[in-house]
């Protein structure tokens, strides 16, 4: 079900993995869940960048042509589901060397659920204020982090010291593919696919 553990991995965590790895709804529930929370940041970056308007500083707020705006949501939304398959193959690539077996549906699984409350955390793009989203931001990371440490001892079925270093394995992989959606946006940006400005 679409969206069903969502509050579980809020107010009980480990208790709603358990109740994840022992249901294991499937790649369609997965990809489904993934499709639409992935929405959640080009959306209200796109509401906040053309009729909100982002402050920098306490000059006049920024606002970016309605075009260009959806040209960027829609990059981001394919950007945060490539990130989110490519995070579940790194974790599903990794497993071996830390005596896991999973299916890459479990990997998905992980993934996609460890990367919620980051996604959820892009709503606070109502208030576009850089040190608000820069606090919420952090807040959806660490949240991110946790259910990742919670989450790979369950669904990977590994002792927990064991399963501590391969999140941690995992966390260092998704920086690095983070740091590379950044690099791919400032060459795109290079060759003039980026932000127009509103006047």
């Amino acid at each position: 079900m679409i969206l069903g553990h969502l509050f579980g991995l809020y107010a009980h965590p480990k208790q709603e993995w358990r109740t994840i790895d022992k249901e294991h709804e499937g790649i369609h529930s997965s990809l489904s869940h993934i499709l639409l929370i992935a929405l959640f940041p080009p959306t209200f970056a796109f509401l906040s960048s053309v009729l909100i308007g982002w402050r920098i500083g306490v000059g006049a707020p920024i606002f970016l042509t309605p075009s260009s705006a959806f040209a960027m949501s829609v990059a981001m939304y394919f950007a945060l589901i490539g990130g989110v398959f490519a995070l579940a193959y790194l974790t599903y690539w990794m497993s071996h060397t830390f005596g896991s077996s999973p299916t890459y549906t479990q990997a998905l699984e992980l993934a996609a659920y460890t990367a919620t409350p980051l996604f959820m955390a892009s709503m606070a793009a109502v208030f576009p204020h850089v040190w608000f989203l820069m606090l919420i931001g952090l807040l959806g990371v660490a949240y991110s982090v946790y259910l990742l440490y919670t989450g790979v001892p369950i669904l990977m079925h590994i002792p927990e010291e064991r399963g501590f270093i391969y999140a941690s394995s995992i966390v260092t992989g998704g920086l690095v593919l983070l740091v590379a959606i950044i690099a791919g946006s400032v060459i795109l940006w290079n060759v003039g696919i980026g932000p127009e400005f509103m006047h």
